[in-house]
């Protein structure tokens, strides 16, 4: 064969080799031969049971606390606005009456730091409310039907209000009878990285009765007033997540809007102290707020959170309130 022809076999022989499917097929078999194309494996799903929570700051859960057992959660916070401190302490004392009724005291201490004099006379008792809570139905994973309860809550007028001579601090209370029925709502959503959130939504409207007043009182009446008040309606909504960032560790926040009708005083003031008849409405007011708050669980009932709520709007006194709050359950 000339050395032409063998030139032209060879080039042949090659193109078969490289266009031989089974030539391919043994390439492709090397997994030397080729970069690692398997798809990543999904993030482990986290368990309901491996994340501990203590609660947002502000919503409250729509869950019920079975048969028998029991919630304790004090909060410690400062109201501070521009000219004054509204020291307090909150206690939600609930009780499993059944698994789907929690009945619950919730009372209420405070102390007021004004600029100038006027301060609290001594820590004091505000208004008291108690609460009853029947659970509608439960989330299970799998279903978006979310945990769905209902609350009905009585503040009762227990703090001082009124007669408060030169100390205004010493108005921790309200002296109207206030009843507020709830919605509450709580589900729970996976991520993308498999971690979960869980979601809060509240919706609540409030009907208070009339305080009778005396003298210096909360409402801004003077010495010799006589008459009553009766603070407006008011129409809430919370909404709050929590994002489970470990078994222990929980980041939170509440975002929140209250609207309020005015409050209305009706009265006169006594002779001696510049007669007149007083009548006004403070006007209807709308406020906004948000509270972030990290939440550490030592175990599944046993926890602390630490956050800030902040307030403004319209016709609303701005307000920042750093509060911390242990959670225990049994």
């Amino acid at each position: 064969m000339s050395p032409r022809r063998r030139c032209c076999a060879l080039r042949w022989v090659l193109a078969g080799i490289l266009l031989t499917p089974a030539a391919w097929a043994q390439t492709t078999a090397d997994p030397a031969a080729l970069p690692d194309t398997a798809p990543p494996s999904p993030p482990v799903r986290q368990s309901l049971d491996d994340a501990w929570w203590t609660g947002p700051m502000l919503a409250n859960s729509a869950a019920t606390l079975p048969r028998g057992h029991f919630l304790i959660e004090p909060y410690l916070y400062d109201v501070s606005s521009p000219h004054s401190d509204g020291f307090g302490s909150l206690t939600y004392m609930l009780y499993g009456l059944t698994d789907r009724l929690t009945v619950g005291l919730i009372p209420v201490l405070g102390y007021n730091r004004m600029d100038g004099a006027g301060d609290s006379s001594g820590i004091g008792l505000g208004d008291v409310s108690v609460q009853a809570q029947y659970r509608l139905t439960e989330f299970h994973e799998g279903s978006p039907l979310p945990t769905i309860s209902l609350q009905l809550q009585q503040t009762l007028p227990s703090g001082k209000y009124d007669r408060l001579d030169d100390r205004p601090g010493d108005g921790l209370g309200s002296g109207a009878s206030t009843t507020t029925l709830q919605l509450n709502t709580q589900t729970y959503f996976w991520l993308a990285n498999g971690r979960i959130l869980r979601m809060r939504l509240n919706v609540a409207q409030s009907v208070s009765g009339k305080a009778h007043v005396e003298d210096a009182s909360v409402y801004g009446t003077a010495n010799g007033f006589r008459g009553s008040a009766r603070p407006g309606n008011s129409f809430f909504v919370n909404a709050a997540w929590e994002y489970s960032l470990s078994r222990r560790w929980v980041l939170a926040l509440d975002v929140t809007y209250r609207r309020n009708h005015g409050t209305r005083v009706n009265g006169v003031t006594l002779p001696g102290y510049g007669e007149a008849r007083i009548r006004r409405s403070s006007g209807a007011s709308e406020a906004f707020g948000f509270a972030p708050a990290v939440e550490y669980s030592w175990g599944a009932n046993l926890g602390v959170l630490l956050g800030t709520r902040v307030i403004t709007g319209r016709h609303t006194t701005t307000t920042i309130t750093p509060a911390i709050a242990i959670n225990y359950v049994h």
